[in-house]
């Protein structure tokens, strides 16, 4: 299934937040999005999912403007999870994964055993079969994140956008629910705040600043040492892993030594 971007842009309060962005989601793909705050990356997700118009240039998916597919069709092809997403019903852990799978109920598609049978791999595939009963105002944010993820898989995607997926999750579960994504049989695009993250899960990464694409292509080719100056303000010496990926060691303000000698030597 493909995504694509072409020359949209968005405004919003008399403010440009996107210009002329041009984006291909290559099938299959990890994609992930970084840029500072304020660089576009949510606005750009937003367009993505066909939640946002844009006020100029067109989202496509499958070669159909999105805004001519309805929101049903859309949400069995595309889940979103948003940095902000929430839920104020009374109601349990298992029945906000449950809420994945709306789009393919109907008159004609009753809730069935397959259902049942898909929300329990949902919860399961994110560690969180223990908590299926408990209400959701009772869970952390970081449970609660997890049980979006888990909602979205439920939905059974072709494509999943993420913006931001990691918030209010430790290291450990950081990079467990990053790799779970990577391990699952579907397009991702991610907006991510970690450039190491991006690095060790993505395909390719597209760099925005100021709400224009800055670069695209493999960590290696993006995530150099000028670049990461240029957008992030932030020095950094890069460490070049295979033949596509690379770490990112930051070094600290006035300092030419890496972030990480400089806590060893601390310590």
């Amino acid at each position: 299934m493909n995504l694509s971007a072409q020359n949209v842009s968005w405004s919003a309060g008399g403010a440009t937040i996107l210009h002329d962005v041009s984006l291909d989601v290559v099938p299959g793909e990890f994609l992930g999005i970084v840029g500072p705050n304020g660089s576009g990356k949510t606005s750009l997700m937003s367009l993505l999912s066909g939640i946002r118009k844009p006020h100029s240039g067109t989202v496509l998916l499958d070669g159909q403007p999105i805004h001519s597919i309805g929101r049903r069709e859309i949400a069995k092809r595309i889940a979103l999870v948003e940095q902000q997403a929430e839920t104020a019903e009374r109601i349990t852990a298992r029945q906000a994964v449950e809420l994945g799978r709306t789009p393919h109920l109907g008159p004609l598609s009753p809730w069935s055993k397959s259902d049942d049978a898909i929300v329990d791999e949902a919860i399961r595939n994110v560690d969180m079969e223990g908590f299926a009963g408990r209400w959701w105002h009772t869970l952390s944010g970081g449970e609660r994140q997890r049980l979006h993820i888990a909602r979205a898989l439920a939905q059974q995607p072709s494509i999943l956008l993420l913006d931001e997926p990691t918030n209010h999750l430790d290291i450990g579960h950081q990079i467990g629910l990053l790799h779970l994504v990577r391990e699952q049989n579907l397009t991702v695009v991610a907006a991510l705040h970690d450039l190491n993250h991006a690095a060790m899960f993505c395909d390719r990464i597209a760099v925005m600043e100021r709400g224009s694409l800055a670069a695209l292509g493999s960590p290696r080719e993006v995530l150099d040492a000028h670049c990461i100056k240029r957008v992030f303000g932030v020095d950094a010496d890069i460490e070049h892993e295979g033949e596509t990926g690379c770490h990112i060691r930051y070094r600290a303000p006035g300092t030419s030594v890496p972030v990480q000698q400089s806590i060893r030597r601390i310590s």
